[in-house]
Protein backbone atom coordinates (compact mmCIF):
# COMPACT_ATOMS: atom_id res chain seq x y z
CA UNK A 1 0.00 0.00 0.00
CA UNK A 2 2.87 2.52 0.85
CA UNK A 3 4.58 1.88 -2.68
CA UNK A 4 1.23 2.24 -3.92
CA UNK A 5 0.67 6.16 -2.12
CA UNK A 6 4.00 6.84 -2.77
CA UNK A 7 4.02 6.25 -6.77
CA UNK A 8 0.70 8.01 -6.62
CA UNK A 9 2.71 11.15 -4.76
CA UNK A 10 5.29 10.95 -6.92
CA UNK A 11 2.91 11.43 -10.17
CA UNK A 12 0.82 14.27 -8.80
CA UNK A 13 4.36 16.28 -8.05
CA UNK A 14 5.18 16.01 -11.27
CA UNK A 15 2.23 16.84 -12.79
CA UNK A 16 1.97 19.65 -10.62
CA UNK A 17 5.31 21.13 -12.29
CA UNK A 18 4.48 20.94 -15.83
CA UNK A 19 1.69 22.24 -18.18
CA UNK A 20 1.11 20.46 -21.25
CA UNK A 21 -0.84 21.55 -24.63
CA UNK A 22 -1.48 18.69 -26.83
CA UNK A 23 -3.35 17.77 -30.09
CA UNK A 24 -7.20 16.45 -29.07
CA UNK A 25 -7.53 13.12 -28.38
CA UNK A 26 -9.99 11.47 -26.52
CA UNK A 27 -9.92 13.69 -23.69
CA UNK A 28 -12.16 16.59 -26.26
CA UNK A 29 -14.43 14.13 -27.34
CA UNK A 30 -18.05 15.42 -27.33
CA UNK A 31 -19.56 13.37 -24.58
CA UNK A 32 -16.63 15.04 -22.44
CA UNK A 33 -17.70 18.78 -22.65
CA UNK A 34 -18.89 20.14 -19.63
CA UNK A 35 -22.34 20.77 -18.40
CA UNK A 36 -23.94 23.11 -19.52
CA UNK A 37 -22.54 23.76 -22.48
CA UNK A 38 -23.81 26.99 -22.97
CA UNK A 39 -22.14 27.91 -19.77
CA UNK A 40 -19.01 26.47 -20.36
CA UNK A 41 -17.64 27.58 -23.59
CA UNK A 42 -16.94 30.96 -24.76
CA UNK A 43 -16.00 32.38 -27.96
CA UNK A 44 -13.48 35.02 -28.92
CA UNK A 45 -12.16 36.82 -32.16
CA UNK A 46 -15.19 36.65 -33.69
CA UNK A 47 -15.94 33.10 -33.72
CA UNK A 48 -12.90 32.08 -34.68
CA UNK A 49 -11.33 31.05 -31.16
CA UNK A 50 -13.35 28.92 -28.89
CA UNK A 51 -12.66 27.89 -25.37
CA UNK A 52 -14.50 25.59 -23.62
CA UNK A 53 -14.31 23.26 -20.35
CA UNK A 54 -13.99 19.00 -20.61
CA UNK A 55 -14.42 17.31 -18.04
CA UNK A 56 -13.21 13.70 -18.21
CA UNK A 57 -14.89 12.43 -14.72
CA UNK A 58 -11.67 10.20 -14.06
CA UNK A 59 -9.01 10.46 -12.52
CA UNK A 60 -11.59 12.60 -9.98
CA UNK A 61 -8.76 14.94 -8.65
CA UNK A 62 -7.84 15.64 -12.09
CA UNK A 63 -10.32 15.68 -14.54
CA UNK A 64 -10.82 18.96 -15.71
CA UNK A 65 -8.95 20.28 -19.29
CA UNK A 66 -9.28 22.96 -21.62
CA UNK A 67 -10.32 22.77 -25.33
CA UNK A 68 -9.01 25.13 -27.42
CA UNK A 69 -10.17 25.35 -30.96
CA UNK A 70 -8.51 28.46 -33.28
CA UNK A 71 -6.85 29.35 -36.64
CA UNK A 72 -4.90 28.60 -38.25
CA UNK A 73 -7.65 26.67 -40.44
CA UNK A 74 -6.57 23.95 -42.59
CA UNK A 75 -7.10 22.63 -46.02
CA UNK A 76 -10.84 21.36 -45.62
CA UNK A 77 -11.42 24.83 -43.48
CA UNK A 78 -11.23 23.11 -39.87
CA UNK A 79 -9.34 25.03 -37.04
CA UNK A 80 -6.90 23.72 -34.82
CA UNK A 81 -8.14 21.77 -32.15
CA UNK A 82 -5.99 21.48 -28.27
CA UNK A 83 -6.12 20.84 -25.30
CA UNK A 84 -4.19 22.37 -21.89
CA UNK A 85 -3.89 20.40 -19.38
CA UNK A 86 -2.08 20.41 -15.75
CA UNK A 87 0.51 17.21 -17.69
CA UNK A 88 0.26 15.03 -20.25
CA UNK A 89 -2.98 13.62 -19.87
CA UNK A 90 -3.36 14.80 -16.44
CA UNK A 91 -5.95 17.82 -15.69
CA UNK A 92 -7.00 20.04 -13.09
CA UNK A 93 -8.92 19.69 -10.07
CA UNK A 94 -11.20 22.79 -11.07
CA UNK A 95 -11.14 25.65 -13.31
CA UNK A 96 -12.97 28.68 -12.65
CA UNK A 97 -14.49 29.52 -15.80
CA UNK A 98 -15.87 32.52 -13.95
CA UNK A 99 -12.49 33.92 -14.05
CA UNK A 100 -11.85 33.65 -17.48
CA UNK A 101 -10.93 36.80 -19.27
CA UNK A 102 -8.94 37.70 -22.49
CA UNK A 103 -6.89 40.38 -24.15
CA UNK A 104 -5.18 40.52 -27.49
CA UNK A 105 -1.75 42.21 -28.39
CA UNK A 106 -0.86 41.86 -32.35
CA UNK A 107 2.94 41.00 -31.15
CA UNK A 108 1.87 38.37 -29.16
CA UNK A 109 -2.03 37.10 -30.44
CA UNK A 110 -4.93 36.53 -27.62
CA UNK A 111 -4.04 36.27 -23.43
CA UNK A 112 -6.26 34.65 -21.64
CA UNK A 113 -6.37 33.86 -17.62
CA UNK A 114 -8.00 32.00 -15.34
CA UNK A 115 -8.13 29.77 -11.79
CA UNK A 116 -7.31 26.23 -11.50
CA UNK A 117 -6.55 23.80 -8.94
CA UNK A 118 -4.23 21.22 -9.10
CA UNK A 119 -3.44 18.29 -6.06
CA UNK A 120 -0.86 19.37 -3.50
CA UNK A 121 0.71 16.13 -2.60
CA UNK A 122 2.25 18.00 0.55
CA UNK A 123 -0.88 19.28 1.90
CA UNK A 124 -3.45 16.46 0.39
CA UNK A 125 -5.55 19.80 0.09
CA UNK A 126 -5.34 21.88 -3.23
CA UNK A 127 -3.63 24.86 -4.75
CA UNK A 128 -5.52 27.48 -6.43
CA UNK A 129 -3.50 28.80 -9.70
CA UNK A 130 -3.50 31.05 -12.40
CA UNK A 131 -3.51 29.51 -15.77
CA UNK A 132 -2.16 31.95 -18.19
CA UNK A 133 -2.03 31.33 -21.93
CA UNK A 134 -1.56 32.82 -25.28
CA UNK A 135 -2.75 31.64 -28.43
CA UNK A 136 -1.30 33.07 -31.97
CA UNK A 137 -3.89 32.40 -34.97
CA UNK A 138 -1.04 33.31 -37.56
CA UNK A 139 0.85 30.51 -36.45
CA UNK A 140 -1.10 28.15 -34.10
CA UNK A 141 1.42 28.69 -31.37
CA UNK A 142 -0.14 28.15 -27.90
CA UNK A 143 1.89 28.83 -24.91
CA UNK A 144 0.95 28.41 -21.06
CA UNK A 145 2.27 28.80 -18.00
CA UNK A 146 0.91 28.63 -14.30
CA UNK A 147 1.28 31.60 -11.84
Amino acid sequence: MFRSFALLLLFFTNAAAAQSVNDCAWQASAWNLAEPWEANTRTFANGDVRLAILDTIEPAVAAYHVLVLSPPYGPVGDRQCRVISLDQGTGFANIDWTTLDASYDPAIGLTFHLQVQGRDPATAGFVTQWLTFTVNQASGQIHVWLQ
